[in-house]
This record gives structure tokens, sequence and C-alpha cells, in this order.
């Protein structure tokens, strides 16, 4: 293993646990070791700092341990073991309504560059860093180690999540099994998962709770679910009782798995329709009168450079939508950008309020939910944010 030595000064971030080592903090290294090699990180006067996976880019190192151990197939075991053991104590795990949670969320599981998502019995594995996409066979029999018969498939699937210069010729499949199964409940409702050609793993994990709360609002309610890729919302508002459904998406392929969903859960409801439309446009031309309206966009930002147009973006959604909205409304309205805080996107829907014209009040403050954990040495991973607004 070869070391990599820091300049003076810049080792303070590993001693406070931070997991990345930037690029500008490196002095030299040692030989010239392949992407996603495993090196060791020392202080200028040659201290043990962390061991970590070494990739070309803004983040040189992502740490695996600050201890000298090996990375071998006990280190994987033992960190999965630990992720697993959390999610069990969490509730989200062995219920059998509920059979669809994050197992591994990166730098939260102190495995940086590594996601994998349960949907019943098939994992999704997807790398974000090289050295990952190298260790995925390794962390593959880990898994299965880990859970047993409980799991019979892994998908692995990065091909867009792997840095494109790195050149490595990735391709998604399955690294153990295989199934046509790709069902998946979550809190007692049935949902499609398109782990094959999907976003993300397949399915939004991450607004689980939140779309728990949309449940809770919804009796008597005129729902407009914005950007709804595969309805998520649309269909815990429709278990929620609301008056009808309407889910908006550009995708004609989001649209047709909306469908899909409603009709698993609630065959021949004619409460939900759906429409393959702009969402500026649908905001800007829509009739109805909706009580009740989620915007949870993809990110806008997903850099820092990208942040003061993003932040114009979320103003400009919400107050098109708070334009439209009568009095006693609500408002679910998010962002998944991590570029962008909290406060940021907060100001950005004061500013929307201010634009439409509309008095309104903070009703709940979201976030993702604890099978998302946050690193408490990696504030970076606290990425979802979420207001719930009562519009006067």
């Amino acid at each position: 293993m070869k070391n990599l030595y820091l300049n003076k000064g810049k080792e303070e971030s590993l001693r406070r646990f931070h997991p990345w080592v930037f690029s500008g903090a490196v002095k030299h290294i040692e030989g010239n070791p392949r992407e996603g090699e495993l090196v060791r990180v020392m202080a200028c006067d040659g201290t043990f700092l962390a061991i970590g996976h070494w990739q070309i880019g803004s983040i040189a190192v992502r740490v695996l341990s600050f201890e000298d151990r090996p990375i071998d197939l006990g280190f994987w075991v033992e960190r999965l073991q630990i992720a697993y053991t959390m999610r069990k104590a969490t509730g989200v795990v062995g219920r059998k309504d509920n059979d669809t949670y994050r197992l591994v969320h990166g730098e939260g599981d102190n495995l940086p560059g590594l996601v994998i998502d349960m949907y019943g019995a098939t994992a999704v594995m997807q790398a974000h860093s090289v050295g990952m996409h190298v260790s995925r066979k390794e962390i593959a029999d880990a898994l299965k180690t880990v859970l047993g018969d409980v799991l019979q498939s892994i998908y692995y699937k990065s091909e867009t999540t792997l840095p494109f210069k790195a050149d490595l010729g990735q391709e998604n499949s399955f690294i153990l099994g295989s199934t046509l199964h790709n069902t998946a409940y979550e809190n007692g409702l049935c949902f499609h998962i398109d782990w094959l050609k999907g976003q993300k793993t397949g399915f939004f994990v991450d607004q689980r709770d939140n779309r728990s709360l949309v449940e809770q609002y919804a009796k008597g309610r005129r729902v407009l679910n914005m950007f709804c890729y595969t309805g998520g919302f649309s269909v815990y508002a429709m278990r929620g009782g609301a008056h009808l459904v309407h889910s908006v998406d550009s995708s004609q392929k989001a649209v047709d798995l909306v469908n899909a969903n409603v009709e698993l859960n609630f065959p021949g409801d004619e409460r939900h329709k759906a429409f393959a439309e702009d969402a500026f446009k649908y905001l800007d031309r829509m009739e109805e009168a909706y009580d009740l309206v989620i915007l949870d966009p993809p990110a806008f930002a997903k850099h820092r450079d990208a942040v003061r147009h993003a932040i114009k973006g979320y103003t400009k959604l919400n107050a098109r939508a708070m334009e439209k909205m009568p009095a006693g409304s609500l408002l679910f309205t998010f962002s998944c950008s991590q570029a962008i805080s909290k406060e940021q996107f907060r100001m950005a829907v004061f500013t929307a309020a201010t634009l439409a014209k509309r008095n309104v009040r903070i009703l709940h403050q979201l976030h993702q939910p604890a099978d998302h954990p946050v690193n408490i040495y990696h504030p970076e991973g606290e990425y979802l944010k979420g207001l719930v607004l009562y519009v006067e």
C-alpha cells in the first residue's frame, strides 16, 4: 500500500474525522497508484492518519478507516453489519408491511462512495467512487454474509454514477442471482421498482417519512404532485383519502410508472390522473384549485457553481405554485441539492412567498429519514431539505 503525504497543516480535518482528503491538500504520493487503489494518508511528519481509496479529482481520497488496519472481507462484513444493526434499531427492518429501505448511505455509514438500497430480497448497489467499484465483488460477498437468505440477488447499477474520465467500461448487471420480480412494499403500499433503467436505484427511498406526512394531510384535499416520478406521494395521498390526485412529470415513462403504481394499489380508482408536461408550463395553465401541492424537483444544483441559478429556480417554482393556490392550502416543497443549504432554500421559498404576495407559515421542517443517516463529522451529508407551509 502506497503512502500519500499531506501539506503541513492539512491534517486537521482528518483529525476531526472528516472522511475526505482534497487534492489541494496532497503534498506528494509514493509511486503512481491506480485509481481506486488503497493508500495510507500520512501527515507531513510521517504520522499515520487514515486509509482510503485514491481517486483523481477534487476529492483525492475517500477515507475508509482512521485506524491502520486491513481493508479485507472482514472489514466489509463489520461495516455492513453495523449498518444493518442500525436499521433494525430504527424499526425499518423486519416488518411485514415494509421491505424497502437504504442499507448503506455512503459517508453516513462510514462507507464513502457506496449506496445500497434494499427492495425485498434484492439489493441495488451503486458505486460513486472508483474504489467502491473496484471492491464491488468483495462487498457483495460481505453483504451476503451479513444478510444470509434474506438476500437473493444483488443488482449493480453504477453506469451513471462513476466518474466518466475513469473509463471503467462498467455495465449495470446482476452480480448475485437474478430476478424478474420488481415490486416492493413501503408502509403497506406496493411499488414497481425500476432498478434496471430508473433514476437513482429505482425509487426515491429518502422520501418515505415525508410521503407518510402527505398521507396524514390528504383527506378531502385536491392534490397536485409535481415531478412525480414513480408517484410515491400520489399513492400515499390516495390512501390518505384525497378527493383527487393529479401527477405531473416531464417524462412519459415516469407518467406510465405512476399510473402503474396507482393501479397496483387502487385498481380502477378514478380519482387519479397523470400528465406528461413541463412543470412550469403546467403551473402556468392549470385551472384546478389544488389545496395540497407537492414540489419535489430534481437537484437544481449538483455543484457549487450552480447555486445561484438553482436558488432562482426554486424561487420561481414556489412563487408560481403559491400564486395559484387557494387560501388554506398546504405546500410541501423540497430541495435535494446538497450544494444548497437549509438557509438558502428557506430564503428562496420566503422570497417566493413575497413575490406571490402570500402570507405563509411553517408547519414542518423536513429532512431525510433515519436510514439515510448523517455522519456528525460530515455535515455535507444532510442533503434533503423540505418545508410544509400553510398558505393563507
